[in-house]
């Protein structure tokens, strides 16, 4: 048997390791199935490190983290996980030429080595937003976003679907993502008469916008990013209760649904498990597919992955990349839902 294949693993989130991981898991377990399957007659060794990246950390926490996989000499890395991080590490991993899958919100953060599995998108996902307000019957928007590369990317999507719908954005102000307070912004953002309030950003600032909007009195559609599956925090969801927010799972899709049920997961669960198996698919898969375990050899592994069911999304949506193709979700893959009473519902799309 050839020796172990380094599996690297870059948290962005924290400068420890959590008592708990489960990305870890769902790692090993598609490392078992896929043994089992003969298709794997490799071991694959699981290598971590952890550097607290942006917003809350800083871009040298990230560099070393990732450095200290390079030094062991990892074949393939996955992380980060925050769009703003995925966006520093993409020209490292092009000059250093090691695969990766990051699994976040930008789709700028792709290239000859870096994959991604969006978790959100700062472009699609202001499109989603965009139109559902409009069949809703809006026409005219305020919105509220942070003052970092993800919110500026999003309103830009916004403002450019925005236009195309004759939906009119009346006032947009931009705050700090850690902001905890926003009630200067909500105050002169409502003072312009929306019929449609929009929030765009990471999500630490996201209470603090609806917080504000729930103290004035303020009735109406209100809708953010993925910033809102911050809600799985019960006390978040309390905090955007009535949001529509998008997310990356849907009821009805029986890949997730089959999970579910395979390994006892409640429904509160599904949505990390979704994730955490669509990215831990891709990456066993990509080592599978491989003809040599060097990292040349697993980048085109990663090309070869086609047509798999994914958990994330409406049923029917795909898992793949391709010779030009570094985006790994295909079809419906957000999913508009709200919070209501500390649940998450799926609501009509758009």
């Amino acid at each position: 048997m050839p020796k172990p294949v380094r599996l690297g693993v870059l948290n962005d989130q924290t400068d420890n390791a959590p008592v708990h991981d489960p990305l870890t898991d769902w790692l090993h377990r598609e490392i078992a199935d896929l043994q089992a399957a003969g298709r794997l007659p490799v071991e694959v060794e699981l290598v971590h490190a952890y550097g607290m990246g942006l917003p809350w950390g800083s871009a040298q926490a990230l560099e070393r983290a990732y450095r200290e996989l390079l030094d062991q000499d990892v074949a393939l890395i996955i992380g980060p996980a925050i769009g703003d991080n995925a966006l520093l590490a993409t020209p490292w991993v092009e000059r250093d030429r090691v695969p990766t899958i990051n699994w976040s919100g930008a789709e700028r953060a792709r290239g000859e080595w870096m994959f991604h599995l969006q978790v959100g998108s700062h472009e699609d996902e202001s499109l989603v937003m965009a139109r559902h307000l409009a069949a809703a019957g809006c026409k005219r928007a305020a919105v509220i976003y942070d003052l970092s590369p993800i919110g500026v990317q999003h309103l830009k999507y916004f403002e450019d679907e925005a236009r195309i719908l004759a939906l009119d954005i009346v006032h947009s102000a931009g705050i700090q993502p850690l902001a905890e307070d926003a009630a200067d912004e909500v105050r002169t953002a409502l003072s312009h008469d929306p019929d449609g309030f929009v929030y765009l950003g990471l999500g630490p600032s996201a209470p603090a916008v609806a917080k504000a909007l729930t103290a004035s009195g303020w009735q109406g559609p209100r809708i953010m990013n993925t910033a809102g599956l911050r809600g799985y925090i019960e006390s978040y969801a309390r905090l955007i209760d009535g949001w529509i927010y998008i997310d990356m799972h849907s009821n009805a899709n029986r890949t997730l649904q089959a999970l579910l049920e395979r390994y006892g997961i409640a429904p509160q669960g599904a949505y990390g498990a979704a994730k955490a198996h669509d990215l831990a698919r891709l990456a066993i898969e990509g080592i599978a597919r491989a003809q040599e375990y060097t990292r040349e050899g697993i980048r085109t592994g990663l090309e070869q992955i086609k047509w798999l069911p994914a958990a994330e999304g409406e049923d029917g949506t795909l898992l793949g990349f391709g010779i030009q193709d570094r985006g790994a979700l295909h079809g419906r893959y957000l999913v508009p839902r709200q919070w209501l009473d500390g649940r998450t519902v799926e609501v009509a799309k758009a």
